[in-house]
């Protein structure tokens, strides 16, 4: 099955309009019609050989929605018609610790990413920037209808990249908790943290989008250009969430953690992050690092933010100015997530 898809060809060329060869439908298998497809921090990062060798030509795209097209013989979870999503992996050993634990994201033998991975079959796996997808149909995710379609890709990554670690370290009514940036990661962040009951406060290098974090949900709103900033709210917060792609001075920020604070990343530079061990001996800090949510974690979200009306800020694309889009992300130029119009891969 050959479809229309965007890829680069090295980590200096521009995306551009080809095709891709998805694998027949299985027993297990569902294949899904894509009708949007988010733009993630992480597809830059990959595209442009920031983490690592790339098997180029490369698709990437892992915020995945669209309807289920067909079905294999043995696919029970899903019928024909169903609105699904699809998030930043594939498959796993589905045999180790982790995953017979629901934690697939963290399989022991690393799980199968939906692009650039060595899929069980040993082709190389090309992502949601293209018309359809076949995938298992244990890593399916189902789409409720109040979501709007649109707005519900970016939930597939960055939608439980936020919520995983709130949900682990208990974000809830008591709870202090910074979010660190308010991107595509931090919006999220923000109205999650909010909808769990917790006191919000958003540290961004400027005020400049305070109506912004406060309309989400945010109880209060810092900038961190600002020294002053770091002073009135030292030991305060049991709970950090680092949402940004770039170094940050981690010894002023894990001073701002109260007893048993913790300072999570999600957000992930190509750079090593230096660390004073010292600054972790007071207040028993902890410095942590989160990856998404397994399948179950990953519906529970999804659930989750239908119930409480969250959905991501979204600007519509055609697939024509995705190295616009691309550019832009890199200027922080996007409120809050791009989202491609996969009708446009035609």
């Amino acid at each position: 099955m050959h479809v229309n898809a965007y890829a680069a060809s090295s980590a200096t060329s521009p995306l551009e309009l080809t095709t891709i060869e998805r694998r027949p439908v299985g027993p297990a298998d569902v294949l899904i019609d894509i009708a949007y497809a988010g733009i993630c921090h992480s597809d830059i990062h990959t595209i442009r050989g920031e983490w690592g060798e790339v098997p180029y030509p490369l698709t990437v795209g892992h915020e995945i929605v669209g309807t289920v097209a067909e079905v294999g013989a043995d696919v029970t979870k899903y019928s024909v018609g169903d609105r699904v999503g699809v998030g930043c992996m594939v498959n796993s050993c589905r045999e180790c610790e982790n995953c017979r634990a629901g934690e697939e994201q963290y399989c022991l033998n690393g799980n199968i990413g939906t692009y650039g991975a060595v899929d069980r079959d040993g082709t190389v796996t090309q992502g949601g920037y293209s018309q359809k997808i076949v995938v298992d149909q244990d890593f399916v995710l189902r789409v409720p209808e109040s979501i709007p379609y649109e707005k519900a890709a970016p939930l597939l990554c960055a939608g439980i990249t936020t919520y995983s670690p709130l949900n682990h370290w208990n974000a809830g009514p008591g709870k202090k908790v910074a979010v660190v940036g308010l991107g595509g990661l931090g919006h999220m962040a923000v109205k999650i943290a909010h909808a769990m009951g917790a006191e919000v406060t958003v540290l961004s290098q400027t005020l400049s989008k305070k109506d912004d974090g406060l309309a989400m949900g945010a109880d209060h709103y810092y900038a961190t250009k600002d020294d002053e900033t770091f002073t009135t709210l030292k030991n305060h917060f049991d709970l950090i969430v680092n949402t940004v792609s770039a170094p940050l001075e981690l010894k002023k920020y894990l001073g701002l953690l109260t007893l048993n604070g913790t300072m999570v990343n999600v957000g992930a530079p190509p750079e090593p992050l230096p660390i004073q061990v010292f600054t972790l001996f007071t207040n028993r800090r902890s410095f942590a690092g989160s990856s998404i949510g397994g399948i179950r974690e990953t519906q529970e979200m999804l659930d989750f933010c239908a119930e409480k009306g969250i959905a991501p800020e979204v600007e519509v694309i055609s697939a024509e100015q995705i190295n616009e889009a691309y550019e832009r992300v890199l200027n922080s130029d996007v409120r809050y997530r791009f989202v491609i119009d996969a009708a446009t891969f035609a």
